[in-house]
């Protein structure tokens, strides 16, 4: 899914355009305008994580907070701000345009990474995607950390904290789609169900009320037990547009704040070693901004917090000589600190978007047709509604592998969580060069999110602005190549539901005909790529053990006032789409930075 070989409407894109009114005030995009301000946080990175911790700390009017961010502003980018434009994003300046190295578990091609380089990060052109994970999920992290705190339990207030759930945006009656218990309703960030009925929803749970046992209906994923069928839930707000950490975490009401400041458009290079006691420190960041033609540095009086990300994170860290004492003398970057595993323990949701003859007419064809889509972005930009108000899909299920296909030892850690997952889609989730133009389309895209394939991140340049060397890892392992196959025989299995029988006709494009085994590894190798949830590669550990990147309190070890909050810092890869698993980290992480000055 969403390989480096994606092909894009021209035309499409020209009506959409992309264009950037001037930045609010409070976001500066001139080092000059905060050169003499002194500040205890410095935060790296203005996505997810980041700007939750921004506004966390800076309710502590004592606390004086920089976010550095290597993007631009978020503000008036209409495709991010419409959902359904959300792909519209890649290959521009919002995104950091990574790739992986070869992939052999890919039949040895390259899949693209997207990554927000935009104020909000990823959250501000992702899918929209609101999937909490699975209460395993986190009661393993809380095991293998030794700390609680992760525990499911001990996170779902910081879930319902984090969360605004509102009516969608066609305000239709949502009894039975959501289980009002389950969420918050007065936190920054909105979080909504599909606010448009497409063609396929009632079919859908039409499918799992024929088809039953795996199959069944689930009225409300995020509750911690998410196997079956359900309506998704997004980051849309009611007016029908996005919600990211930006619209939500540095809302205008928060960026009036005097002690909240962020700036734009500065990238990270390294951190510099503050102290050389046995406990070293690092509190000051080294940034290039195109105000200036040389390096700047700033310095933190208590934290520098590194939240750039699952990529960025682990590639900053390696730059400021933290990381494999060996490898960085290899490379001639001075060790400073020996830290094995940064970059280490990558993982990522391995997935495909996989297309379907669809006998209807009214699917995302007819909507990315240049004078349709001209249309619905005046109805969108009129009264917040219509298709545009919807991300990609508009139904999630989550399921497990049986019998000799589940690997032993098992990646998911427990019978609740899941191997893999189906997105339903009204079309061709992601442009597919192997579909004809225009051909109506219904799609069931499989992603494995219990995987036990690791990659890592690397560097091979002195230069900290290089790209480093990001290996995902994809289908790397037998066991991840056998569940794909068997989810693919499991949206196969979908397809049989009586109430299809007038609306679907067997796979399209490379998709067609695929039933056996080497005919499915063919497609995979062709069509797999990544659902863009990179974790890992800074990840968690019990204090003082020689594993892993940070202590519980998410502290690098080894090394006073760093910590980092993002992606990360997982040590095991959530089964579902990481947003709202960062957003907790980012919530909890806040309480414990404050509960270390009071």
């Amino acid at each position: 899914m969403w390989s480096s070989n994606l092909l894009f409407s021209v035309a499409f894109l020209r009506i959409l355009g992309t264009f950037h009114v001037a930045l609010a005030a409070p976001i500066h995009d001139s080092v000059d305008e905060i050169d003499n301000i002194h500040f205890d946080f410095i935060i790296v990175g203005g996505g997810t994580a980041g700007n939750v911790v921004a506004n966390r700390l800076t309710e502590n009017p004592k606390f004086s907070v920089l976010v550095i961010e290597a993007g631009p502003s978020h503000e008036g980018i209409i495709n991010s701000e419409v959902p359904f434009f959300a792909i519209n994003n890649w290959f521009t300046q919002y995104d950091w345009n990574y790739t992986t190295v070869p992939q052999p578990g890919l039949g040895g091609k390259s899949a693209i990474i997207p990554r927000g380089h935009v104020l909000g990060g990823s959250s501000s052109i992702n899918f929209l995607m609101y999937t909490r994970s699975t209460r395993e999920d986190y009661d393993r992290i809380a095991k293998i950390t030794g700390d609680q705190g992760w525990s499911w339990n001990s996170l779902f207030p910081y879930f319902k904290k984090n969360e605004k759930f509102v009516l969608p945006a066609d305000r239709h009656n949502i009894t039975g789609q959501f289980t009002p218990s389950v969420h918050g309703f007065k936190g920054p960030l909105a979080v909504s169900l599909p606010g448009f009925e497409t063609p396929i929803d009632s079919k859908v749970v039409t499918a799992t009320q024929q088809l039953g046992g795996g199959f069944s209906y689930v009225e409300d994923y995020n509750n911690g037990k998410p196997l079956g069928v359900g309506f998704l839930q997004v980051t849309v707000d009611e007016n029908g547009r996005r919600a990211s950490s930006a619209t939500a975490y540095l809302a205008p009401r928060y960026l009036k704040r005097p002690n909240l400041h962020v700036l734009v458009n500065a990238q990270v290079s390294r951190l510099i070693q503050t102290s050389r006691s046995k406990t070293p420190s690092f509190l000051t960041v080294e940034f290039r901004h195109r105000s200036r033609k040389r390096l700047t540095q700033l310095t933190a009086k208590k934290e520098v917090i590194l939240s750039a990300g699952a990529i960025g994170s682990p590639h900053i860290l390696l730059n400021s000589g933290i990381g494999d004492a060996k490898a960085l003398n290899a490379l001639g970057i001075k060790p400073l600190v020996d830290l094995p595993d940064v970059g280490q323990n990558l993982a990522d949701h391995s997935a495909i978007a996989n297309p379907f003859v669809a006998l209807g007419n009214d699917t995302f064809e007819r909507i990315r047709q240049p004078n349709v889509t001209a249309q619905l972005l005046k109805e969108w930009k009129k009264s917040g509604t219509g298709p545009l108000v919807n991300t990609v899909a508009s139904l999630v299920g989550f399921h497990r592998v049986e019998g000799a296909d589940i690997p032993n030892p098992d990646p998911a850690p427990g019978p609740e969580t899941p191997h893999f997952e189906h997105l339903f889609a009204n079309g061709l989730i992601v442009p597919n060069a192997f579909v004809p133009p225009g051909q109506p389309i219904f799609s069931v895209a499989t992603a494995i999110v219990s995987p036990s394939s690791i990659g890592s991140l690397t560097i091979n340049s002195t230069d900290p602005f290089a790209m480093p060397l990001i290996d995902l890892a994809l289908l790397k392992e037998e066991s991840d190549r056998r569940m794909m196959r068997a989810a693919l025989r499991h949206a196969f299995k979908f397809l049989t539901a009586p109430v299809w029988d007038d609306y679907v006709r067997g796979g399209a494009g490379d998709l067609a005909g695929a039933t056996t085994d080497e005919q499915l590894d063919e497609y995979i190798n062709a069509e797999a790529g990544t659902f863009f949830h990179p974790t890992g590669t800074a990840f968690m550990s019990p204090k003082g053990s020689k594993k892993g990147v940070l202590d519980p309190d998410l502290r690098v070890k080894k090394i006073s006032g760093l910590r980092v909050v993002d992606a990360s810092v997982f040590p095991r890869i959530p089964s579902g789409h990481t947003q709202s698993c960062v957003y907790v980290i980012a919530e909890r992480a806040s309480d414990i930075i404050k509960a270390a000055y009071t």
